[in-house]
């Protein structure tokens, strides 16, 4: 899978908590956050495990 394709599927399962759940999105947004990071400074990170 390509970053262009993940992104938008972690972005819409996190709207998805905050609106179900409003008391996690500190955490849904680090969590989104740190894995952006991750994937932006590791591209080649999400092709190693599959």
């Amino acid at each position: 899978m390509d970053v262009i394709v993940i992104q938008p599927i972690v972005a819409l399962i996190a709207g998805i908590l905050i609106l179900v759940m409003p008391r996690l999105l500190n955490i849904v947004v680090a969590l989104y956050l740190i894995f952006v990071g991750l994937v932006g400074l590791f591209p080649n990170l999400l092709q190693a495990l599959n």
